[in-house]
């Protein structure tokens, strides 16, 4: 097998030969699982819940034959993972045709120019309820400095609120137009209360990549005792600095540095869901290599409904200017707060009905799926699969259709999300890392840009929106192809909050854009063509 993939490669001709490969074959099933204590039907990887890490370094070529051995169609998302020049690899199903259900397909990914924490789920329907999501680690490369001494051990935390049905019964819940109930609980790493725990030794310090792959709830991460020093946010060393607790949002991921410097014991890891009515909560355990002295005292405890604590924490996460990122030059050479911005697209979310249903939008366009991939239908110039909207809100009801921002290939663009809505949320935008530069409550404005960050705002691809408030980003459009703008509350996102950004260019050149893989399925109006001649 991996010698066939090889020679797919090559036919390819999409990766550079002197980067390392990483073979992975995945087989997706169905499974019973108890997370919660419930039996329910999970989806696995390899007989795993949650699925296999992917460890990598920067440039690696990771090649992911997936088998689906379910009855249902399936694709497997790359959350952060910007497939550069490649959005036919990004596995939603605005790029990709679905795995169908006993068939293969192999994503050809490389980590070009990425370091950092991330993770994959699976993206069709409500899959990502029933499990296959998994971690997925990028390290620099040998020679490129980090600005921190290297840990004893690097743990992954993937943690999550979870629901015990099934994810076809949630599902049948959204479809005929109503709201999901509040979740059952939180999970760490797949396992309920009192399950997970990391063992640690006296003296040395931990790195923790902790990811919230969550459905819908932003969740606050602490442990008894110790303090966590924030070094790493989706793929940029941020400026070090250490927190009791921290809150992270739905989608999102970073990395902290812990040092054993406390008494010999177990203590309590605590997660707990932010802005809930009533607060759910989980426990796992810190180890301390030799000691018997079980965990004790009071649970640490963490904020709840508090917003204006939670932004002030958001603010300040900053990047880390002296430190090198995937390449050696630091992060602070690229100056973004000097570079003036070509268009600002302003995208307001809001809830309704349509047709007595429940639906969510964006600029009151509620996304609904194509029979083909917008992607695919624009490399074989289908006509007639999505529709270009405004990049503004438009005050009128909402509607359904397959909308698409049009954008233009090297664009500078501010992206200014909006809500009006009493609660948290996040976006993800796919191909990209972004500098969130600046958030506040109330209603945007062109005077807000007076508060920006201009200087060393964060760069990360998944931000939150806080209630009745705006986040506001800078992006550089350097990346050609058709990437999913989402919310990643998950009911949302499947009932309409989300659209794609068409980031377009006449070039035909691998510089700009590489051409169909040979191995894409294809599907709906693209049935019966061919990807390209060998």
């Amino acid at each position: 097998m991996p010698l066939r993939l090889a020679v797919l490669l090559v036919l390819l001709g999409i990766v550079a030969a002197e980067d390392p490969y990483r073979f992975f074959n995945w087989n997706i099933t169905y499974g019973t699982i108890y997370p919660l204590g419930i039996a329910q039907q999970g989806i696995l990887i390899n007989g795993q819940f949650p699925g296999p890490e992917i460890y990598s370094v920067t440039n690696d070529n990771i090649i992911v034959n997936v088998f689906n051995s379910l009855d249902q169609p399936f694709l497997i998302h790359w959350n952060g993972i910007q497939n550069r020049r490649n959005s036919y690899e990004d596995g939603v199903y605005g790029t990709t045709c679905p795995i169908p259900p006993g068939g293969n397909f192999t994503y050809i990914l490389q980590m070009k120019d990425q370091i950092g924490s991330f993770f994959y789920f699976p993206s069709l329907g409500f899959h990502k309820a029933a499990g296959a999501f998994g971690a997925i680690k990028i390290l620099s490369r040998p020679l490129i400095p980090v600005p921190f001494d290297n840990p004893t051990d690097d743990f992954s935390v993937l943690i999550g609120d979870w629901y015990t049905s099934n994810h076809t019964d949630l599902k049948a819940v959204l479809d005929k137009g109503n709201k999901l109930p509040f979740p059952d609980g939180i999970l760490i790493n797949g396992r309920g209360p009192n399950v997970t725990s990391f063992t640690i030794q006296q003296g040395k310090t931990y790195r923790f990549r902790i990811c919230n792959v969550g459905l819908q709830n932003s969740l606050n991460f602490r442990i008894q005792g110790h303090k966590m020093k924030v070094v790493e946010v989706e793929g940029t060393h941020t400026v070090q600095v250490s927190y009791s607790s921290l809150d992270i949002h739905v989608g999102q991921c970073m990395s902290v540095l812990l040092t054993a410097d406390q008494q010999p014991q177990d203590y309590y890891i605590v997660v707990s869901s932010r802005f809930t009515t009533p607060v759910l909560s989980t426990t796992g355990f810190l180890r301390y290599a030799g000691s018997n002295r079980p965990a004790s005292g009071p649970l640490p405890g963490g904020p709840t409904i508090e917003v204006d604590w939670s932004l002030n924490q958001a603010r300040s996460i900053r990047t880390n200017l002296t430190a090198s990122g995937p390449r050696p030059n630091p992060q602070g050479s690229y100056h973004y707060g000097m570079i003036n911005t070509t268009r600002t697209y302003r995208l307001s979310s809001s809830a309704g009905q349509v047709a007595n249903k429940q639906r969510y939008a964006l600029n009151s366009v509620s996304f609904i799926p194509a029979d083909t991939p917008l992607k695919v239908a624009d490399y074989f110039k289908i006509d007639g699969v999505f529709r270009v909207v405004s990049d503004s809100p438009t005050g009128g009801g909402i509607y359904l259709d397959t909308s698409v921002l049009g954008a233009d290939y090297r664009a500078f663009v501010e992206i200014v999300f909006e809500s009006t809505e009493d609660i948290v949320q996040s976006y993800h935008l796919s191909g990209y890392s972004f500098f969130v530069v600046g958030m506040d409550g109330g209603k945007w404005t062109s005077d807000s840009r007076a508060q920006y960050n201009l200087r060393d705002a964060v760069s990360r691809c998944t931000v939150q929106v806080y209630p009745m408030s705006w986040t506001a980003i800078y992006v550089a459009l350097d990346n050609v192809g058709m990437w999913n703008l989402r919310s990643e509350f998950w009911a949302r996102q499947y009932l309409g909050q989300q659209t794609y950004l068409r980031v377009y260019t006449t070039s035909t050149s691998l510089r700009d854009e590489y051409p169909i893989p040979k191995n894409a399925l294809l599907c709906g109006k693209a049935s019966g063509r061919r990807t390209r001649p060998l």
